[in-house]
């Protein structure tokens, strides 16, 4: 970051705990995932992700967990270190690099959980079944969930309940039942259903040998800040949050209406809110803490806990046995996280002083936006059109009436600098300049229609639209990647204007990441949320971490 309010130097990187499970009732038959991530210094539940998978083996859902519980970790802080702990040997061992990977279905599975943090940043570490319950449980509840034909639901899930742990305030996002996984059968003998599955039983061990255990008969285991009138929250099937210059506020483009990939929506416009939806997280469901979504300057939720490795030992005879200790206990905790569900944002404790608040505005048009185009950080940067120009104008004299902004912070995209230099002006602020607002690299993209891209790269456009970690072809940047650096972005902002209110220009995708974020929700939900150009949007950041959704998509100045 460059200009006024620079990032204090960083502090020690964080560190997470994951623990994952995966299983399969039948293997190969219907399963599914769960994955927790813990505070290693404090023990204190930061994120759940769960997902009914379909009909895939056990030790394909125990690597699916491995991954969701990874990429969750790395939404929280993509610069933590994490100690991963599970009861799979063979996933165990295989990662840690003391057992050969020879099955070709298993391949792939490591290679992408390898990919999430950089080498040396995880280590692995196996657990006995009963020090895993938590994950255990969240498997078992996005298999149930899939059995009565539903995704699997945070909300409504007790397995940090049944396994002890504080629950904290959580913010439900949606899961997902996903028809198999795609990587296809695998051999080795069956590790069994998991924990509460129907008719089934899990053997109690691992195979500790060092062997090949994936060869024929191995066993794997308030208010607004903003005070504007006409605030509006466009729900848009069909559009991603891929950055092309405004059109309408409707599922626009060259191929409106057309069924996209993967049981999608219909194709969506390129420039300002790009492409189909329908693209699905890999991680599934999941249940972020403490309200922001990432680590940030937050403090515990509720009281400390034990750390994780204290509070298994000492739990791990005890599930089952509920009494009604542990019935009061659970009891109390689902009326703590139902009074933070329905208390409105800004009833927290006087003590915690003002928040920290962006101001989202999107840059005004450019010349693209009429021609629906890929407009991201790897183009032709273009300035703003008149129409854009005047746009911005009309925000800049927006904010002055209301004079609630204190700084401006820009993307260092021409557009995007234009755009609050002629709010600045008007304000008589300076403009800093972060290049973590900047909007998503489209590689060979950049430019082309949506229906061009489809013509040209069909294979790579329909991976795009079906996974959040697909890359635009060219070595262009994938949602997931965009989605760490907004959070990274964020963190370092929050600190630095911590009680301030400041206004960020950006893009489509940078803006609808934090959004999404403060809501906890999954990655699909980009492909909900309508941004149009020049419009304003805000979210609070509290000390203790919790964030709230002020404002979204408001144009009333343009009018």
């Amino acid at each position: 970051m460059t200009g006024a309010g620079a990032d204090p130097e960083a502090g020690p990187a964080r560190e997470f705990v994951v623990e994952a499970d995966g299983g399969s009732r039948g293997n190969p038959g219907p399963a599914g995932y769960g994955a927790v991530v813990l505070d290693a210094a404090t023990g204190e539940t930061l994120a759940e992700a769960a997902e009914y998978l379909g009909v895939v083996t056990n030790n394909v859902a125990e690597y699916r967990g491995l991954v969701a519980g990874l990429r969750a970790a790395r939404e929280l802080d993509p610069d933590a270190t994490v100690r991963v702990r599970m009861d799979s040997k063979l996933v165990v061992e295989q990662m840690s690099g003391r057992w050969k990977i020879k099955h070709p279905d298993m391949k792939p599975l490591a290679a992408e959980a390898a990919r999430v943090f950089p080498p040396g940043r995880v280590t692995y570490e196996w657990i006995p079944r009963a020090q895993n319950k938590h994950a255990d449980r969240l498997a078992n509840e996005a298999m149930d969930a899939g059995a009565r034909g539903e995704r699997w639901s945070p909300s409504t899930s007790t397995a940090d309940l049944d396994t002890g742990r504080s629950a904290g305030g959580r913010t439900a996002t949606g899961g997902g039942a996903r028809a198999g996984s795609g990587t296809g059968a695998e051999t080795g003998a069956a590790s069994a259903a998991r924990t509460g599955a129907p008719g089934a039983a899990r053997p109690p061990a691992e195979p500790t040998v060092p062997a090949d255990p994936t060869a024929p008969g191995a066993t794997g285991s308030a208010a607004d800040p903003t005070a504007a009138p006409g605030a509006s929250a466009s729900d848009t099937a069909g559009t991603r949050g891929a950055e092309a210059d405004a059109g309408p506020p409707a599922a626009r483009g060259d191929a409106t209406g057309t069924p996209g990939p993967a049981g999608g929506r219909g194709a969506g416009a390129v420039e300002g809110q790009a492409a189909v939806g329908g693209a699905r997280s890999a991680s599934g469901g999941s249940a972020v803490r403490g309200g922001a979504g990432a680590a940030g300057p937050a403090g515990p939720e509720a009281g400390p806990r034990p750390d994780a490795a204290s509070e298994a030992a000492a739990g791990s005879g005890a599930s089952g046995s509920a009494g009604s200790s542990t019935t009061s206990q659970a009891a109390a905790s689902a009326d703590v996280r139902a009074a933070r569900t329905v208390a409105s944002p800004g009833w927290g404790p006087p003590d915690m002083g003002a928040p920290a608040t962006f101001v989202l505005l999107r840059h005004g048009e450019t010349p693209l936006t009429p021609q629906k185009r890929f407009s991201g950080s790897g183009g032709s940067d273009p300035s703003l059109s008149a129409a854009g120009r005047e746009q911005a104008e009309k925000v800049a004299a927006s904010l002055a009436r209301r004079g609630t902004v204190q700084a401006i912070v820009a993307s260092p995209l021409a557009r995007t600098r234009e755009t609050a230099g002629i709010v600045a002006a008007r304000l008589g602020l300076e403009v800093a300049v972060e290049d973590g607002l900047r909007e998503t690299d489209f590689g060979a993209w950049e430019g082309l229609t949506f229906g061009e891209v489809r013509e040209r790269y069909p294979d790579d456009l329909n991976a795009w639209l079906s996974s959040p970690d697909a890359e635009p072809t060219g070595g262009g940047e994938s949602f997931a990647a965009t989605g760490a650096r907004v959070a990274a972005t964020r963190d370092r902002l929050v600190a630095a204007y911590a009680g301030r209110t400041v206004l960020l220009v950006s893009h489509v995708t940078p803006i609808k990441t934090f959004v999404r974020l403060a809501l906890g929700a999954p990655p699909e939900s980009l492909f909900r949320m309508e941004l149009s150009a020049a419009s304003l949007s805000a979210v609070a950041y509290y000390a203790d971490g919790g964030a709230s959704v002020r404002l979204f998509n408001d144009t009333s100045h343009l009018r």
